[in-house]
């Protein structure tokens, strides 16, 4: 049950201020999803994108979708944070990992009552998940949490249903977060596993990009469906390996987020690895894009984390040869089918 304080004399809860940091497709959709129901401002860094969607009504990251009247528009850093100052505000980063860092350090020295990120993926160089981050620059000075899930940004604009996870170390975030969002086309659940919600949301793009070589290479839905489950088996291990439960990557954030991502036709993910079968290099298939794919330097970097940990994720090991040394899709396949399947659990 929410707190007495947030909640209106009718039941309802309290309108909230919220600024979400990041004008992208993801952050866009949030805010129009949330606009109805709280004061909502949307910030992003380009004074002239802010005010083109202020003019135009549309972002265009998402096109043909109206934004609500109400919703705020800003490119104000200062007057944004402003907006979601006070106890029942609420301030959402929604940036890519890459740009996660960058963000952390304009907060540092601002009054923030708490932080939810909505980025998933290992930062490259650090290989650190965002909460990692978080802390390491912000201390335990102020509550952050994780929201993720299943969720394309395009569905969540046109106010379809959504199921998301909000996970956090902090109880009383915990229930702010779920308080406030849940309703609407949103169900918001809470979970304390940190480290496991950000690794199945980080791991899963990856997979999705497997996933996407495999179909364009019209290899069948049995092999879909294998891969898919032998990728939940690598999430588990390597979540598991960091202090993550398994419990976790049977829900929302795992398998809930990986046959999404790994079977949607919005994925971008899945479209990289669609690509890749088409022998198109990387870099065109980005571009063609428009968008972030994290699942591409996620694969360097969970790569890279697993050899160091000593966990077997062949899958990550493989799309990671594709994308960064020059293996060619089909030698990823027969790579995979050569495996010996009793080096595995099943």
């Amino acid at each position: 049950m929410p707190a007495i304080s947030e909640v209106t004399a009718a039941g309802a809860p309290a309108r909230r201020r919220i600024t979400i940091l990041g004008a992208g497709a993801w952050g866009t959709a949030v805010a129009m999803a949330l606009a109805g129901r709280h004061d909502v401002m949307l910030w992003g860094r380009n004074a002239e994108a802010m005010a083109a969607m202020a003019a135009s009504g549309e972002n265009s990251y998402l096109p043909g979708f109206a934004l609500p009247p109400q919703l705020r528009m800003s490119a104000d850093f200062d007057a944004a944070i402003a907006h979601a100052s006070g106890e029942q505000a609420m301030l959402i980063a929604a940036c890519p990992v890459a740009g996660l860092r960058p963000l952390l350090l304009q907060l540092k020295d601002k009054n923030i009552p708490n932080l939810v990120w909505l980025c998933k993926g290992f930062e490259n160089g650090t290989g650190q998940l965002p909460h990692q981050i978080f802390e390491e620059i912000l201390g335990n000075t102020v509550a952050g949490g994780a929201l993720s899930g299943p969720s394309f940004a395009q569905e969540v604009a046109r106010g379809l249903p959504c199921a998301l996870t909000i996970a956090s170390h902090c109880a009383k975030l915990r229930s702010c977060v779920v308080t406030a969002l849940h309703g609407g086309s949103f169900r918001v659940y809470a979970s304390e596993d940190l480290v496991g919600v950000e690794v199945g949301g980080a791991v899963k793009n990856v997979l999705a990009i497997a996933t996407g070589v495999a179909d364009g290479l019209g290899l069948g839905l049995n092999a879909r469906a294998a891969l898919i489950t032998r990728g939940l088996a690598e999430i588990t291990r390597l979540g598991t390996a960091l202090g993550g439960q398994t419990e976790t990557f049977m829900g929302l954030t795992g398998m809930g987020d990986l046959i999404l991502t790994c079977t949607g036709d919005l994925s971008r993910n899945r479209r990289v690895g669609l690509g890749l079968a088409q022998g198109k290099p990387l870099a065109t298939i980005v571009a063609e894009l428009g968008h972030v794919a994290e699942g591409v330097p996620c694969a360097k970097a969970v790569r890279e984390l697993a050899q160091r940990m000593q966990v077997e994720m062949p899958i990550t090991n493989a799309v990671a040869g594709v994308l960064f040394d020059g293996d060619l899709p089909h030698e990823m396949v027969q790579q995979l089918l050569a495996r010996d399947p009793r080096d595995e659990a099943t």
